[in-house]
């Protein structure tokens, strides 16, 4: 195990955010974004990003439907307190990174958003290198606060920043090719009310595409609704939320071999071989990879996409934990397992930073045979509850007479 003190690419082990994440690759891409090819996505204050090109048709995102949550979950306001841990397993290098910004929009420099919660968690899964997960890690909350869509609409704006980024990321490698390697990226994003215009004058909704003037009294509900859970996926890192002790999966694993990537696949040109996408990759969705031939096109129209998949759930008081981890967790824990083991972990110490030790020492003694990482995301104050089993209220037992008499009668049956 590695000691606390290891910087883990985004953050320190042991850590929540303390404000603004630094920029791990400062030396390396100084040059990179010096010069006028990415100046556009330079770091800077002004909002000056767009919606991506690919985003243009608003039918191609593909958005999960929203979990149903009764209306009483409004005046729900979770506290958020989160942790990480990352581990270079038994890997030769360490290529997963983590980021946590607890006040994401203060953080980030965006004013005049409501008070609510605003908070940014992401996983990064690097192969052939680090440089692609590092990039995706500081680089895409950026994106997605300076999109002209974010705050309003979230999701669009979100998608955009995963295209946005994997973008500069083509353009950063053109400049020096020694970054070429690629990443699979989630992020899950909790957002309290923001701004928008009602009768011409300042309101305040949830997440999602909003305009008041299209609303009807029916829909209402849905788009006032506060406090949701955006998990954006692109790859096969997973986001479990614990809801009163049963595991939601809140995004889907892109592997090759699964009939809707499979599909996805080949309509766009390429092949799965021995659950490899063109032989090369096993993962069907990942930012970068440019270098490898025949999985992205000019304008990242090939069989490798980098466009994520999102599901979104209003929390309410059920809601006691999220788990975001790499693929080195879920090799060893299923879902539901994974929210059973830190569920009890937290019932010991109510402590997110030393829960995500927990977990990943728990795969290191399953021996999970990958670079590990994973966030846990607490909504409560307190630890979970205990969950009682109801009792029935009907109970029936033989005495010992009883069984006795059984068994004389069925003895009698037998002669």
């Amino acid at each position: 195990m590695e000691g606390s003190s290891e910087v883990v690419n985004c953050l320190e082990n042991g850590s929540s955010s303390e404000g603004r994440p630094p920029n791990p690759l400062a030396a390396a891409y100084r040059q990179c974004f010096s010069g006028p090819r990415v100046a556009a996505v330079a770091p800077c204050k002004k909002k000056s990003l767009v919606r991506h090109a690919s985003l243009s048709n608003t039918a191609s995102i593909s958005i999960e439907p929203r979990l149903n949550i009764e209306d009483h979950a409004i005046d729900y306001l979770p506290i958020l307190r989160s942790g990480a841990w990352g581990d270079i397993g038994f890997r030769s290098s360490m290529e997963d990174a983590y980021v946590c910004v607890d006040d994401f929009i203060h953080d980030y420099g965006l004013k005049n958003v409501s008070d609510g919660p605003n908070a940014f968690y992401g996983v990064f899964d690097g192969h052939g290198g680090k440089d692609a997960a590092n990039f995706a890690c500081n680089h895409l909350p950026r994106f997605i606060v300076e999109d002209e869509d974010f705050p309003m609409e979230i999701e669009r704006a979100v998608s955009s920043a995963f295209l946005q980024t994997d973008t500069a990321f083509a353009e950063a490698c053109l400049l020096d090719a020694a970054l070429a390697s690629g990443t699979t990226a989630l992020a899950a994003l909790v957002v309290g009310s923001y701004p928008i215009a009602v009768d011409g004058g300042p309101g305040w909704v949830g997440a999602g595409p909003v305009h008041v003037a299209r609303a009807t009294a029916a829909s209402w509900s849905d788009l006032a609704s506060l406090n949701s859970l955006i998990v954006a996926n692109a790859g096969d890192c997973r986001a479990v939320l614990c809801r009163r002790g049963k595991a939601i999966e809140m995004s889907r694993d892109h592997k090759p071999s699964c009939s809707h990537e499979r599909k996805r696949i080949e309509a766009l040109g390429g092949y799965v071989s021995d659950g490899y996408l063109n032989g090369q990759l096993n993962v069907a969705r990942a930012l970068g990879d440019w270098h490898m031939e025949g999985l992205k096109g000019s304008r990242g129209g090939g069989p490798l996409s980098a466009e994520p998949e999102l599901k979104t759930t209003r929390l309410t008081e059920e809601d006691e934990f999220l788990i975001i981890g790499c693929d080195g967790i879920w090799d060893v824990f299923m879902s539901q397992n994974a929210v059973d083991f830190a569920r009890r972990r937290l019932q010991e110490h109510n402590d997110p930073v030393m829960c995500s030790k927990d977990v990943v020492e728990e795969a290191l003694k399953r021996k999970s045979g990958d670079n590990l990482a994973v966030v846990v995301v607490c909504f409560q104050p307190q630890p979970p509850p205990n969950l009682v089993v109801p009792r029935s209220k009907v109970h029936r037992s033989f005495s010992a007479e009883g069984l006795k008499e059984l068994q004389s009668f069925l003895d009698s049956l037998e002669t």
